[in-house]
């Protein structure tokens, strides 16, 4: 009930037949070599994009805009969410608790951020971790993990929230796009319907399988 949102690296002028089959030979290699569906997508538009452009890009995405000043807060976010819109552009947040940043994070907020104009992080609180994950976590501090995301280029505000979930927080952002990776199912969102109320969309983005913090976690203990 959720789409999986694949951008195409690459665009291209070039004719389109035959990238059909190609983006069904990428996709039951990569399949055959053990990926995951949204790895298997992911490699698929990829080889598709490639073939229609010729083999040569024609041009990357969309034009980059200015970054407006980034910050951590509602304040940070508020300016972020306004000088974007300004220029018509297109709003994303997703969230999380991002304990222990790993690649599977970094390739779903960079996979993100690809789909609109700017990326604001809710972020779970310490205390709104520990009730989802138990005593011993976060790992590290609300604060630090802030600091993390926001040092990442792809991320322009972080917004920590108490809350079991960012429900609440949304309706002060109301972005265009609401991102999660592509472990979760549409189930597991509840914050779908409520951003799809204010019109927006919820979307997930192809995730590094075999991503854990809670396994760092194991293997380091």
């Amino acid at each position: 009930g959720v789409p999986l949102m694949v951008r195409p690296p690459v665009r291209g002028d070039g004719d389109a037949c035959g990238a059909g089959d190609r983006f069904a030979a990428a996709a039951t290699a990569a399949l055959a070599d053990g990926a995951v569906t949204s790895e298997a997508v992911s490699a698929a538009v990829e080889a598709a994009a490639v073939f229609v452009a010729g083999g040569a890009a024609s041009g990357y995405g969309r034009a980059p805009r200015p970054r407006a000043a980034s910050g951590v807060g509602m304040a940070a976010a508020e300016r972020v969410i306004s000088a974007t819109r300004a220029t018509g552009g297109t709003v994303v947040a997703t969230g999380g608790c991002f304990d222990l940043l790993h690649a599977g994070h970094v390739s779903t907020l960079q996979a993100a951020r690809a789909l609109g104009d700017c990326l604001v992080v809710c972020l779970n609180s310490d205390a709104s971790v520990r009730a989802r994950k138990g005593p011993g976590r976060p790992v590290v501090s609300e604060q630090d993990r802030a600091r993390l995301l926001l040092a990442l280029e792809c991320v322009d505000a972080v917004v920590i929230f108490d809350e079991d979930t960012p429900v609440e927080l949304l309706s002060r952002l109301r972005p265009d796009v609401w991102v999660k990776g592509g472990d979760y199912r549409a189930e597991q969102m509840p914050e779908a319907e409520h951003v799809a109320a204010m019109g927006g969309q919820a979307v997930t983005v192809p995730y590094l399988d075999g991503r854990s913090t809670t396994e760092l976690i194991r293997s380091m203990a």
